[in-house]
């Protein structure tokens, strides 16, 4: 049975105070970070693609369809929650831009395991899940506008919140797979990607 049809979110609006400069224009392999991200989501196939980038980020494509946080300053869940309410399909894709390692593979794994109502959130043996590469239904919107009205920004919570009503389930991610969520989020070397 194939996937769903979804659409796909690219969280780039972060101000990688950590990195000291934006994440999304860091190279590998040449190629700016965002535009490998957003080739992959491509290859994993969204039906839309949305990019979530601030005002002042100058580097977006023209052709490319921009979302702005939904409230400033509240974290990637104002990011999903824009997206959601973007969103023309059932399902979102979200992927954060600090994950170089991630491949169109996994992605089509957790999209494999959705259907139009219920998505997916990897989790980490040691109990803690992976919300900004995971696939929501739109239906959590309103959880979510709920969570960033009410000042909880953690994605974690939008994670638990949409599980507890049967709007996600968990994937443990395999020892395997954990080299794909590596994050890339201060100066040094980018994590292993393959090519």
């Amino acid at each position: 049975m194939p996937a769903p049809a979804f659409s796909a979110v690219l969280l780039a609006a972060g101000h990688s105070t950590r990195m000291g400069r934006d994440k999304a224009l860091l190279e590998i392999g040449g190629q700016p970070l965002w535009q490998r991200q957003w080739q992959l989501l491509a290859a994993a196939g969204a039906a839309e693609r949305l990019l979530s980038v601030r005002p002042e980020q100058t580097w977006p494509p023209v052709d490319a369809r921009l979302v702005r946080d939904a409230q400033p300053d509240a974290g990637p869940l104002a990011g999903i929650v824009a997206a959601l309410e973007a969103s023309a399909q059932p399902l979102l894709l979200v992927l954060a831009v600090d994950l170089p390692a991630m491949s169109a593979d996994y992605l089509g794994k957790l999209l494999a395991q959705c259907n139009p109502t219920r998505g997916i959130v990897p989790w980490r043996r040691a109990g803690r899940p992976e919300p900004l590469c995971a696939v929501y239904p739109r239906t959590a919107l309103d959880e979510a506008q709920a969570l960033l009205r009410d000042g909880h920004y953690a994605v974690t919570g939008l994670a638990a919140a949409a599980g507890a009503l049967g709007l996600i389930r968990p994937l443990v991610i395999e020892p395997e797979e954990e080299p794909l969520f590596a994050n890339w989020n201060e100066p040094g070397g980018a994590p292993t990607v393959q090519a």
